[in-house]
């Protein structure tokens, strides 16, 4: 198990995924995490968290995302997300 920034519990929205860091000049594949999360008293967005784990030989500095979202945008993220999901899946049928 990777030393996280994020705190992973059975609450996490995805606790595997496989991701792709993208640079200039390298690419670096990896096993992530992504969390979305608002807080639990007076929210006033929507967070939509990424961190990947670092088990390579030579791992990206330890970091994660952090995204805030109004509820707008988060709203357009997840029918994008409704959208594209059901592209792969039709193609996968």
């Amino acid at each position: 198990m990777s030393d996280r920034l994020m705190t992973v519990n059975a609450y996490t929205t995805l606790d595997y995924v496989e991701g792709k860091a993208v640079g200039e000049t390298f690419e670096w594949e990896s096993v992530a995490v992504v969390n979305a999360t608002a807080d639990r008293e007076a929210p006033d967005s929507v967070r939509l968290q990424l961190e990947f784990d670092n088990l390579s030989e030579e791992p990206l500095p330890k970091h994660m995302e952090d995204l805030e979202l109004t509820p707008e945008q988060a709203r357009a993220l997840a029918g994008d997300l409704e959208k594209h999901a059901d592209r792969v899946e039709d193609a996968t049928e």
